[in-house]
């Protein structure tokens, strides 16, 4: 339990990193935003996943629920799917923006994406402390049932 309580706390502080820097990132550009206006939506829908995750994983910890740690990793597949579309815009030839947005662009997307990374993970730490099992152990298991 404390080995785990520790793993989690590595987890939450590096989270608290990754949302400070999505902050400075902010913060650098004002009164101008970070991210070009066509990326608001998917970004902002990055931040509001982030958030559900890691709200989820407080809730995981909480309540010890092994059911709702096993679904945050499928959470964070859209998680996933909207970073990767972040990649197809900036890779895009119609791209008519900045290097310099582009570089913003990715590290937001990447701060987001590792932020619902570490939820994930602490519900895999938690999963681990019921059950003394890893979460790809107990997958694998159940999918040979």
């Amino acid at each position: 339990a404390v080995v785990t309580a520790l793993r989690i706390s590595a987890e939450l502080e590096r989270s608290g990193d990754l949302a400070g820097h999505v902050a400075k990132l902010a913060r650098r550009r004002f009164p101008e935003h970070a991210v070009p206006g066509e990326l608001h939506a998917t970004v902002l829908e990055m931040g509001h996943i982030a958030q559900r995750l890691m709200a989820k994983a407080a809730d995981v910890i909480a309540t010890r629920e092994l059911e709702t740690a096993l679904e945050l990793e499928g959470d964070d597949d859209v998680m996933d799917d909207l970073h990767r579309a972040l990649f197809r815009r900036l890779l895009d030839d119609r791209w008519r923006h900045s290097v310099e947005d582009a570089v913003d662009v990715t590290l937001a997307g990447r701060f987001y994406e590792r932020f619902a990374d570490h939820a994930v993970a602490v519900a895999e730490r938690v999963v681990y402390l019921v059950t003394g099992t890893h979460t790809g152990d107990l997958t694998e298991e159940s999918g040979r049932r």
